[in-house]
């Protein structure tokens, strides 16, 4: 079982992760306030802004302060095996280079 880090030491099943999607969009807002509607929302920002919104499997849209960007480039790491610290902008890098 893998842990997805999300934001202020809250962890999400890897495994349950569908997507990850930027607030920015009108269907992002309306998916935000069905969840809300049918009791399936989880805010995990600490009452700073929505970031980023993850879709789970159990049809739970959770909401967290961390850029989508990250929380993908972080889901890689898990899913591919690397540490984070073998990334660099995204893209794996061989650690043998670096020293």
């Amino acid at each position: 079982m893998q842990l997805l880090n999300i934001g202020f030491g809250n962890t999400v099943m890897v495994s349950r992760v569908i997507a990850v999607i930027n607030t920015g969009s009108a269907p992002a807002r309306k998916l935000k306030e069905l969840a809300k509607n049918s009791q399936r929302l989880i805010d995990v920002t600490e009452g700073r802004r929505t970031r980023s919104i993850i879709i789970t499997d159990s049809n739970h849209v959770i909401l967290s302060s961390v850029q989508p960007d990250t929380i993908g480039q972080r889901l890689a790491a898990l899913q591919g095996g690397y540490q984070l610290s073998e990334y660099r902008d995204g893209v794996k890098t061989d650690i043998e280079e670096d020293r």
